[in-house]
Parts: structure tokens; sequence; C-alpha cells
């Protein structure tokens, strides 16, 4: 990771850690870059948190001033600038979003014209721009100036790409759907609603402060109320930007990323889609789904956490389907990033084709308990390689004996090392990760 570009883009709490010169600066230097031999055509998206106009304009002014053309889908999903950007020839796209952050944080992902995130080499010389004393790229002057287009239809078209990917009707069938007040608020109703769901939607009235607001995939239990009080068949939660999924039964129970990949991979391989019988997943993926698809013979293999990490790996070796238990799935037929709209309608297609609801389709995967805490440090870096975290991390691995695992990792958006544990036990999950952390307190790391 960089200075400032992290697993996820540039994030930070707004006009704090990013601010609009930032934003401006990544504006400039991307009009340059992309346009060094012909005029350069940029599409932006936003979410819906109160600084993400603040930061479409400081990026436009940029963009502009260094002679780009900008298209504006305004509020809309990352997956959905992604598909616009590689299947209608721009330069590149910029998504302005803190995707499950709290609304005073913001960010800005850069996906460049395959539709995947900009390579890492490029944000380095972003990054080196930013912190340079002088500004050595040219101004645009006269017609070379850049102009700024309303693009709200390449939202539009991203709309009937996704409906266009549905395999059956959805008519008769009750869907509910948590919006987090976020981008999934233009998109998702009117894809459920085109395929003849009876759709059911929550947190759908964002105000610019309230997106995730105990809503969204990171609280859960607000759908699991919603689809039992309404008796529905099944729901999807989103998070702020719409990269990502989790889904609740019609029990009301939640069926994680995991639970996702497990049921789709078993209907892809019975279908013979599952390329190389291979499902990519991170690190942070439960015990469980490997045990699960271990029993019908489905390979795995793993990756660092972020789904930039789990794609390039699918792309290196030709999978079809991988993803995070966070709900960051992908299905590289179709996209090139996590998209939490289209794995909903995945799920759909296995539930209808299946003939069976949710909870039936994951009941096979058995998940072992597990905790994970996140621990706000001094340096990151410095808490995760001491050597006496890390002698404390391996005795508690070989007190699990194989029957459990410790993973310690940093946030890659927040001063934060996350510990977790799987155990036989939630009670061992709790005193293996407590033990942890009480380690990195007496070690001088916890703020």
């Amino acid at each position: 990771m960089g200075k400032y570009f992290g697993t996820d883009g540039f994030r930070g709490e707004a006009n704090v850690d990013l601010t609009v010169e930032h934003a401006f600066k990544v504006g400039r230097f991307l009009g340059c870059y992309y346009g060094k031999d012909h005029k350069a055509k940029i599409v932006i998206g936003k979410d819906t948190r109160r600084s993400s106009y603040m930061f479409e304009y400081s990026l436009v002014a940029g963009l502009t001033a260094g002679g780009a053309d900008v298209y504006l889908l305004h509020v809309t999903t990352t997956p959905s600038v992604s598909y616009v950007v590689r299947s209608e020839d721009f330069d590149c796209g910029i998504m302005i979003t803190a995707s499950h952050n709290p609304f005073y944080d913001n960010g800005i992902k850069v996906i460049n014209g395959s539709g995947f995130k900009l390579e890492a080499d490029i944000e380095a010389l972003i990054e080196e721009y930013i912190d340079s004393e002088e500004d050595n790229l040219p101004l645009a002057k006269r017609e070379a100036i850049g102009k700024t287009i309303d693009y709200a239809m390449g939202r539009n078209r991203y709309i009937g790409h996704l409906i266009s990917l549905a395999t059956r009707s959805f008519d008769g069938i009750k869907v509910g759907l948590d919006l987090s007040n976020g981008s999934a608020t233009t998109v998702a109703k009117g894809v459920f609603d085109a395929l003849g769901a009876k759709t059911f939607v929550y947190a759908n009235e964002p105000d610019g402060l309230n997106i995730n607001l105990n809503c969204g995939s990171t609280h859960i239990e607000n759908l699991q109320k919603f689809v039992l009080d309404n008796k529905l068949d099944v729901g999807f939660a989103y998070d702020g930007d719409a990269d990502r999924c989790l889904c609740v039964d019609e029990k009301g129970n939640v069926v994680d990323g995991d639970r996702i990949m497990y049921m789709c991979a078993v209907y892809m391989a019975q279908r013979g889609e599952l390329n190389n019988n291979t499902v990519v997943t991170t690190v942070m993926s439960n015990m469980g789904l490997y045990k699960a698809l271990e029993k019908k013979g489905i390979r795995y293999e793993q990756t660092k956490v972020g789904d930039k990490y789990v794609f390039e790996n699918m792309m290196k070796n030709g999978h079809s389907l991988g993803g995070e238990n966070s709900g960051h799935i992908i299905f590289s037929k179709y996209a090139k990033t996590g998209d939490g709209i289209l794995t909903s309608i995945k799920v759909m297609e296995v539930m209808l084709e299946s003939k069976l609801p949710i909870s039936e389709l994951s009941k096979e995967m058995k998940t072992y308990p597990q905790v994970l805490k996140n621990v706000r440090v001094k340096d990151k870096k410095a808490a995760k390689e001491d050597p006496r975290v890390e002698e404390a991390v391996r005795a508690a691995e070989k007190e699990l004996a194989g029957e459990g695992r410790v993973l310690l990792r940093e946030s890659g958006t927040e001063p934060l090392i996350r510990v977790m544990a799987e155990a036989s036990t939630m009670q061992t999950c709790e005193k293996v990760v407590d033990d942890l952390i009480e380690v990195l307190a007496k070690c001088g790391h916890v703020c």
C-alpha cells in the first residue's frame, strides 16, 4: 500500500485526510496522464454522502484543467462505473465513495480502462505528484480545456445489463432490499421491479448523512427483522457503493459471503460453469467453507484480503468465481470487481433454478465459530511485526492444534489491527482474541 492509496483507493475523513486539494490534484494528474496523445475521456460516479458532491466538483476541475472530457454518472454504484468504463471506451473511471464507512469519510477509487482497479505503479505516480512542491503538469488552454457531460444514460445502460443477466422472471418472489441509503438507491429496486419481483425496500432515503447508518451489509440485523416482519422469501443488503452483498434467508438467517460462494460454486460446478473447479477466497474466509467445498470435490485458493487480490488471482488462473466473506463476490464472466446487485441476481438464479429456498441451499456448510475484533493502534506495521506479538500468535496456533486458526492483519483503510480467531467453540475464540489484544496493549501498541 502507498502513502495515500490503500487496497480500496484513497480514503479518509473528508477535509481531514482527504481534501479538495487532494481531489483536484488527482484529477489534474489523470487528465494529463491519459491525455498525452489524445483527448482523454473519463467517467465519474459517486455515492450519496454529503462530501461526494464536493469531491466530484474538485475532480472535475482538475480533470478539465488537464484537458480531459468528463462524463458524470451522478449517484451510482462502483460496479456500474467499472461496467461503463470497459464497455464504452473510456480511458478510466473514478468512483467517489468510502464504501461501508460512516458518512464523514470519503474516498477516491480509480478504475482503469479495463474496468479493474488502477495499477499500483500509476497510483505511486499520483502520490508523487500530490506531494511534489512544484506543479509541472501543463494546463489546457482555449479549446483544449475539457468539457463536462451529463451521462446518466451510462447508469441506465448498466441497469439494462443487469436485467439481461437474469435467467428467469422473479414474478411472485417477495424480495427485501436494504439499500444502505447509498448508491444502490438509484439502481437496485428498478432492476428487481423490472424482473417481476414484489420488491420491499429499506434504507432508501439518503440525506447525505445517513449512508450506512444502522443499515446495509454492516448492520444486517435490520434486514433480518425486515424479512421476518414482511414474510419475505429472501433479502439482500448492500454497502454504501453496492459492490458487496449479504443475504438473509426466508427464516431470517444471515447468508454471508462464504455461504454465497458455496451455493454458487456448487450450482456452477453442476452446470460446468466453475472454471478449473476452483473458488478463490481470501484468508478471512471461514474454515467451514473449505471443508464444505472439499466434501463437494471443489478446490479453493487463498489470497490476501481485498477483492483486487481475488480478481488478480482469477485473471491469472482463469477462475470464474471468487470473493470475500464480507460479500465482495466476483463473477468474472460478467464483472471485473465485486458487484452486490449482480450477486443478488446470481443468488436468485440458484434459488429459482434449483427450486429450493436459500436456507436449504447453504445448509450443508457448517460455519466455525469466529471472533473478529478491531484494535486501534499507533502503527499497524510495527504492531503486527512485533516479535512479542508474533510469538503470541504462534503460541495460540499451537494451542488450537489444527482445530482452528488465528489471523492478525492490518486494515487497508483505517489505523486498525484486525484480530481474528476460529475454533470449535465461541468461548475459545473469545479467549484467544482477548489474549492477543492484551499482548498488543502490554507491548504499547494500542491507542
